[in-house]
């Protein structure tokens, strides 16, 4: 189990680090043209990911073909409104509101999977928003795309894990994963083509930093879900935090003041404190493969 958790962590980094690194694009590219590029580099994953017995085909074709639409839109919506956010915001700034993930699950399960939720998740809910409120500080601060586009990576994030939810017990990693990619890839690549720029040598770099350690991060996330409950891996993801913090401190001189860090921690700790109680109360963690 200790191996697999430690393989969690490493793959959370790997996805921090892929942040950090379109972010350095600072928006001298389209964002979805980033989205397609790092998508396309996210299929060298594929091989990896692909499970004896797997077939090619099933990239595309699901045993739910509508939940895998469902998840290749949210994943283009989400991964497109994560470069925005990235590029508009300090690293830590936009982690904090897409960690709303959680809070935005817990709403959608009341809502599409008609669970019963108590109170300790609702507080959990109502702690996450009032911390997005001391972060965001509407009225007192500047607010801009930035912060929306987080917001909806969040929600896209929550639609996506809603369907893996429907889906995950009936699906390959192989199909999961491809949803994820197809989507970005198809949907980025539309609209790349109205405004296309050739990336020049820097630019080619970053994004190939920006797909091949978003792709590094599948593969050990796979691979630690292997050897460790999903449960257990899951909650590694808030180290992206403390990467966060880091990378934005070293790379782009990010400064946190102490309201926004109060908000981050309630954030997170009601983030971290609803991904216990799914455990607890719902166990889906023990019906669905998580990518």
């Amino acid at each position: 189990m200790f191996k697999g958790i430690l393989l969690g962590f490493l793959a959370f980094a790997a996805f921090a680090l892929s942040d950090a690194f379109v972010k350095l694009l600072h928006g001298s590219l389209p964002a979805y043209e980033a989205v397609f590029f790092g998508a396309l580099l996210g299929l060298s994953a594929l091989p990896f990911i692909k499970g004896e017995g797997d077939r090619w085909r099933e990239v595309l074709l699901a045993q739910r073909q509508g939940l895998w639409v469902v998840r290749a839109v949210a994943s283009a919506i989400g991964t497109t409104a994560a470069v925005i956010a990235f590029t508009a915001l300090p690293m830590a700034e936009a982690f904090a509101l897409i960690f709303l993930m959680p809070i935005f699950v817990t709403i959608l399960s009341v809502l599409v999977l008609k669970e019963h939720v108590g109170w300790r998740r609702w507080s959990a809910v109502v702690a996450g928003f009032l911390g997005v409120l001391v972060v965001l500080r509407p009225g007192f601060r500047e607010l801009g795309a930035g912060h929306l586009a987080a917001l909806v990576c969040g929600l896209a994030g929550a639609i996506s894990m809603i369907a893996l939810r429907l889906s995950g017990p009936h699906e390959k990693r192989i199909t999961l994963y491809g949803a994820g990619v197809i989507g970005s890839t198809t949907l980025a690549g539309m609209l790349m083509l109205t405004n296309f720029r050739w990336p020049h040598l820097s630019q080619w770099l970053l994004l190939l930093g920006y797909g091949l350690l978003a792709a590094l991060g599948a593969v050990l996330l796979m691979l630690a879900t292997r050897r460790a409950p999903a449960n257990h891996v899951a909650p590694t993801q808030y180290s992206q935090m403390l990467w966060a913090v880091l990378l934005g401190y070293v790379l782009f001189d990010d400064q946190l003041d102490w309201p926004m860090a109060v908000g981050i921690a309630i954030i997170l700790g009601a983030g971290l404190f609803t991904f216990v109680r799914e455990d607890k109360v719902t166990r889906w963690w023990k019906r669905t493969r998580v990518v």
